[in-house]
């Protein structure tokens, strides 16, 4: 007999988790379908070596909503942040630089490279924070609907306001940030190579691009509208790693009288009559619901789980040409002991363990990496950010060993000549290491064991088509209104009735639950219309 609910989710990510949850707070009867064991889609920690644990996809925290974690109490359900002492460290060639730790701190640091640049990095934080504040303002709105007649005219200008009530200088910063490169940017600042490098590496996590592409600057602002325990622009780590995250958005789901299914992969969206009635899942079973939801990226959920025969003739033409792949290539290791960098000596944990470790000198390195993976498909010198997360959580490695998270960039989603990355993904997977290794000769040594995520791996173990860890490049084509396609951008699906609440969606990627929020808000809009008009008919 098919199993009757209000909604249905698709994916138990962290925007899926938090959609279902203002659902069920609403009184809906909710079901949540997780393809794989384990809740949290990307954002979870897992055993990937025996005594140690990791976040094994997503790896770092700020982005989540402050208006999310106070409605889903997640503090009540062992939500806790650590902040990072300082935000970077970046190993040069007899040199380093340090990032973050307050602003006169950054400015004398600055100062080693250029007393320029130390006197205008206020004035550059002042007017990134800016634009920062409205992008917060806007993440948990729906856009306005392209097509959408009034309403979306009136939303479109009640969103634009806040732009007009900016000062003309304000104003040119918001139009440097959406469609200049982050290299002409960033040249506009600062004359230092290690300074632009500090700030253009943001530009290029998950973008598969170059600091030289018009519209990175805006991926470059996307990573510092978030902020961690009130702090603006400040990241942390997760203690029990991102999958502690998951599971107290799972608690205050269930709490919310959610039904979590793991292990209940979805074959297909079930269509009557021009409106979604459920889905099919690959075990055969039915489910119906007049609500679904989707938390899967847009490239996944419209070229494999709804028939081409559902959905108009140009949304399947433009939906072919969606762009994903991040260039992203994720790995996790064990390690006996921690990184003894050659430009900062020591195996003891100090101050820049505890950072984000960013191998990424220069802007051009950052270029040449993304020519590079164009190319021949990836990096001869890639860009990679390690963090060690037993350095501020000790749970997560056997005493005295420590985790790696290696993070790199540029890895394309399809490689030429026909070769797959099952067939060089070890090959690259000791390239990344001795990468390291020439920063901290003791690395390669230190290896117990690794863990590896090429784009294919991302895709097959987390549904991410093309390992896109945005779900979607976030190009100016593809962001607000037109997040995933214009006409489609207020998590409203072509189909009635169905929804889409993931990453693939405004505001973008990111462990931010605005996605899940806004698709939430805009699911029980809907029905308290369809309501109100069913009783004056």
């Amino acid at each position: 007999m098919t199993k009757r609910y209000d909604a249905v989710i698709i994916g138990g990510g962290h925007n899926g988790l938090v959609c279902a949850f203002y659902l069920a707070r609403a009184g809906l009867k909710v079901r949540i379908l997780e393809a794989r064991d384990i809740i949290g889609g990307a954002c979870v920690t897992e055993e990937f070596a025996p005594g140690f644990r990791n976040s094994t996809a997503s790896y770092t925290v700020s982005l989540l909503r402050p208006k999310v974690i106070a409605d889903m109490r997640l503090h009540d359900h062992g939500y806790r942040i650590i902040e990072r002492t300082i935000s970077n460290f970046f190993p040069l060639e007899n040199d380093y630089l340090k990032l973050g730790g307050g602003t006169a701190r950054t400015q004398a640091e600055f100062a080693r490279f250029s007393e320029k640049d130390a006197a205008t990095f206020p004035a550059y934080e002042a007017a990134l924070e800016r634009v920062a504040e409205l992008l917060r303002d806007l993440a948990l709105k729906t856009p306005p609907n392209a097509g959408g007649g009034l309403p979306a005219l009136a939303a479109a200008a009640a969103q634009g306001w806040p732009l007009l009530g900016m000062d003309l200088e304000a104003q040119r910063d918001v139009l440097d940030l959406f469609v200049k490169s982050a290299r002409d940017f960033l040249d506009g600042w600062y004359e230092s190579d290690a300074v632009k490098a500090a700030f253009g590496f943001d530009a290029v996590v998950g973008n598969y691009a170059s600091p030289d592409t018009p519209g990175s600057a805006y991926v470059l602002l996307h990573h510092v509208f978030g902020e961690v325990n009130g702090k603006k622009g400040t990241w942390g780590h997760s203690v029990g790693g991102m999958g502690a995250i998951t599971e107290a958005m799972a608690a205050a789901c269930r709490a919310a009288g959610v039904e979590i299914s793991l292990e209940a992969p979805v074959a297909k969206l079930l269509v009557s009559g021009g409106k979604a009635v459920g889905v099919r899942l690959v075990s055969g079973e039915e489910i119906a619901a007049p609500i679904v939801a989707a938390n899967v990226g847009p490239a996944l959920l419209y070229r494999q789980l709804v028939d081409a025969s559902d959905l108009p003739a140009d949304f399947n033409r433009r939906m072919a040409t969606y762009r994903t792949g991040s260039g992203t290539f994720r790995m996790n290791v064990a390690l006996s002991e921690l990184p003894d960098f050659s430009v900062l000596p020591g195996k003891d944990k100090a101050e820049h363990h505890t950072a984000g470790i960013i191998i990424a000198p220069s802007l051009d390195y950052m270029d040449r990496a993304f020519t590079d993976a164009k190319t021949s498909g990836w990096s001869t010198k890639p860009i990679i950010e390690m963090k060690l997360p037993t350095t501020v959580d000790d749970s997560l490695a056997p005493k005295g060993a420590h985790i790696a998270s290696l993070f790199c960039q540029q890895f394309a989603p399809e490689l030429p000549d026909g070769q797959s990355w099952d067939d060089v993904r070890e090959t690259v997977a000791d390239h990344i290491i001795a990468s390291v290794t020439q920063h901290a000769p003791n690395f390669a040594g230190s290896v117990i064991a690794r863990q590896i995520h090429s784009p294919l791996d991302l895709e097959r173990k987390f549904g991410l088509v093309g390992g896109d860890i945005f779900h979607g490049r976030m190009s100016l084509d593809q962001l607000w209104s037109a997040r995933p396609l214009l006409g489609f951008g207020a998590y409203r699906g072509p189909i009635d009735g169905l929804y889409m609440c993931g990453s693939g969606t405004h505001p973008g990627g990111g462990v931010t639950g605005a996605p899940g929020h806004n698709a939430a808000h805009e699911i029980l809009a809907d029905r308290s219309l369809l309501a109100r008009w069913r009783r004056r008919t």
